[in-house]
């Protein structure tokens, strides 16, 4: 497979509900709502174990075994709009959902079955306006709490 860069490539969704997290119907993830269109910047959404050393009297060597699986602190920064935001009313604090990221992109158009995404069980635990006296777009951040670890899923 080619190399290739995420930006214009990689699509993001919010999504509800899904019924089953491996085999997301397309249906459910078109009902979503498309984050990647306003999306600033995004942070987390790493998948991570936090080894244990497990030194023995036989050996200066330290070794480790895997220990737990964590998430990164995750969130993604939006550009604010001055009308009707509906990425901005999707991600209310408080919202559980799913963030589905198609790191490879899409087939076609739109999200289809056998296209290929990665599903982030999530909470929205914060959505703040962004305050700064720079030259720059005026954003927001969401926060996201991550539930469970992510699941490989492919369209149905």
């Amino acid at each position: 497979m080619p190399r290739f860069m995420r930006k214009g490539k990689t699509k993001i969704f919010f999504v509800p509900t899904i019924a089953v997290l491996a085999s997301p119907t397309a249906v459910e993830v078109n009902a979503g709502t498309q984050l990647d269109t306003q999306l600033a910047e995004i942070n987390g959404f790493n998948f991570t174990n936090t080894a244990i050393d497990t030194p023995d009297m036989a050996t200066s060597f330290v070794s480790k075994i895997p220990g737990e699986d964590t998430v990164g602190d995750s969130n993604m920064s939006f550009y604010e709009l001055t009308d009707t935001n509906p990425i901005g009313t999707a991600l209310a604090k408080g919202t559980v959902g799913n963030v589905v990221i198609f790191s490879a992109g899409l087939v076609g158009a739109i999200p289809a079955a056998a296209d290929k995404a990665e599903v982030w069980p999530t909470i929205v635990a914060s959505n703040s306006k962004m305050y700064t006296v720079g030259n720059e777009a005026a954003k927001y951040q969401v926060v996201f709490t991550n539930t469970a670890a992510p699941v490989a899923a492919t369209l149905t």
